[in-house]
């Protein structure tokens, strides 16, 4: 944050941190909490590693990786919770000093994440497009507890109409022809993630696992 808002007073930035990291610690959080943070800032390392992120626009992704569920409620409407973090960033960074063209391209990533579609993929944007999305390439384990952890989050909601609309949000990545945006996540990540896609989808539809 620091990187990119460089005349904010420390203490301020620092408040800021701390109320960001509150708010990924809601009890009502399963798998949108800390570590699903964690995860995606984890992931942007390593796809700078990779060469596909150069270090400014890793804070950029960064910046949209704190924001993009600093607001999570799971009985909004769709898209809801995307608008009003992205509305969120728009406000503090703009109090901490971020430029105008960096606030934008933020917000737009943050607001973006709802439907995981990129309408302009810059590198931070593909960046983040692909960090968010690392869990469906994660090993076996920690996918299944994905899973469950989204199914505790709705746990509010039947056992058909959960499985009738996770399928409908997990089935269009498997279709996609290209489900990751980098090039270091597309060779290394994709194969992974589509048998976990599968061995969801089948979970949910009740077929035998593949």
């Amino acid at each position: 944050m620091t990187a990119l808002c460089s005349d904010a007073p420390h203490e301020r930035a620092a408040a800021e941190v701390t109320d960001l990291l509150d708010r990924w610690l809601e009890d009502h959080r399963s798998y949108h909490d800390v570590v699903h943070l964690a995860e995606v800032l984890a992931a942007l390392d390593e796809l700078a590693e990779g060469g596909d992120l150069p270090a400014r626009e890793r804070h950029l992704a960064g910046l949209a990786a704190w924001y993009h569920d600093a607001v999570y409620e799971t009985h909004a409407a769709a898209g809801a919770n995307e608008q009003a973090s992205a509305e969120l960033a728009q406000q503090r960074l703009a109090d901490l000093g971020l430029g105008p063209s960096d606030l934008a391209l933020v917000a737009r990533l943050v607001r973006e994440s709802a439907t995981h579609e990129m309408s302009s993929p810059g590198p931070a944007a593909r960046a983040f497009h692909d960090a968010d999305l690392w869990i469906l390439a994660a090993p076996t384990e920690r996918f299944d507890a994905f899973c469950h952890q989204v199914r505790i989050e709705y746990g509010m909601v039947g056992d058909e109409d959960f499985a009738r609309g996770r399928s409908a949000v997990l089935a269009p990545f498997v279709e996609r022809d290209r489900l990751y945006l980098t090039d270091h996540a597309h060779e290394r990540w994709t194969g992974r993630a589509r048998v976990n896609l599968r061995r969801e989808l089948d979970r949910l539809s009740g077929a035998s696992p593949r």
